[in-house]
């Protein structure tokens, strides 16, 4: 599943007309990298949500035959966060997934050079799997730290959430539908040991202001 509803307020004003997932990194939207990098992980099926103009994205991604994928979307008339908008999806992705526990979830408004093949096909005794970054310039109290395989919180974090993940489908299963943020429940899992987590030392960006868009597209010509 990819996160693509969001409003994108700290981009203004280049999405009052424009999603934040379709602008453009070296003259490319941000969400086909994704795409394609998890159509040559092996992914065949792809639930995008959408909110703010997000006819825009179905229009211009469409059935996702043109990256070798089916790609099927979450329509939210307002943007339910990250939560929500996965208990929205839930039966969209149980349908897709039949007997499979397990999925992931990518925010649309970060690059990366992640291999989606790196993730974990089973969670065993956890019920979450985080990617996590080195703490970039805008975040650099972090928001976790890792003890072996297990994520854990402490005073000073080394790492923050790439916005790469793999969840256990049952964790949302019993969420009431509504405007619901996603850290809480992450918390959650780290005070009951049930959240595993990796560290990817590759490119990673969050694109959530101008500056850092313009910045991304300037180190990458």
């Amino acid at each position: 599943m990819i996160l693509a509803a969001g409003r994108g307020e700290r981009m203004r004003p280049l999405t009052d007309h424009t999603p934040k997932p379709l602008l453009e990194v070296k003259g490319q939207p941000l969400i086909e990298y994704h795409l394609k990098k998890l159509a040559a992980a092996g992914i065949e099926h792809v639930v995008i949500n959408h909110a703010w103009l997000g006819e825009q994205i179905v229009a211009l991604l469409g059935d996702g035959s043109r990256y070798n994928l089916s790609i099927h979307y979450s329509a939210e008339p307002e943007a339910l966060e990250t939560a929500g908008g996965i208990v929205k999806a839930l039966p969209l992705l149980k349908s897709l997934l039949k007997n499979q526990r397990y999925f992931t979830v990518i925010n649309a408004d970060i690059y990366t050079d992640f291999d989606f093949n790196l993730l974990p096909d089973d969670l065993n005794e956890t019920r979450g799997h985080l990617v996590l970054v080195n703490n970039p310039p805008h975040n650099l109290k972090g928001n976790f730290d890792l003890n072996d395989h297990l994520v854990v919180r402490k005073q000073h974090n080394q790492f923050t959430f790439s916005g790469i993940a793999v969840y256990d489908m049952a964790l949302f299963a019993e969420l009431s539908q509504k405007k619901r943020p996603l850290a809480p429940l992450l918390f959650e899992l780290v005070e009951k040991s049930q959240l595993s987590g990796q560290q990817h030392q590759g490119i990673w960006f969050d694109i959530g202001t101008p500056q850092r868009l313009d910045e991304i597209n300037r180190m990458e010509r």
